[in-house]
């Protein structure tokens, strides 16, 4: 009985293994990203792709990115720009976020600071 509950058990996992394998691919999001605009141009895009966006561009280094990820603090969702200070923080660029919230006073930078100042304590 024990055998052919781990014989099932060893069945089920190779299924899984070749199913990984061999299943379709998505495209990498740092592919996408790199192709696509700026993360708060897309009017069709809904609001866990432009995280996504946001997320894939944090981990390239450069003027575009930063260029992007500065963009997206004016998004109109307050999740996708706070996505954008994390990122720009987490990626050593919170120098950017202060800026921003220098050029753009009101509740809403206070807000984007304040959240990102507490989640990096």
């Amino acid at each position: 009985m024990l055998v052919a509950v781990l014989l099932g058990l060893l069945a089920v996992g190779i299924a899984i293994g070749v199913y990984a394998i061999v299943a379709p691919r998505r495209p990498v999001a740092v592919e996408a990203a790199r192709s696509a605009p700026a993360a708060a141009s897309s009017p069709t895009s809904t609001e866990a792709e432009l995280v996504d966006e946001v997320f894939a561009l944090s981990a390239l280094d450069g003027d575009e990115s930063t260029r992007r990820l500065t963009a997206a603090l004016d998004d109109p969702s307050e999740t996708v720009a706070l996505a954008a200070a994390h990122a720009l923080v987490a990626s050593g660029r919170g120098a950017i976020l202060t800026a921003y919230a220098g050029a753009n006073p009101g509740a809403r930078s206070r807000r984007l600071v304040d959240t990102i100042g507490w989640m990096h304590e």
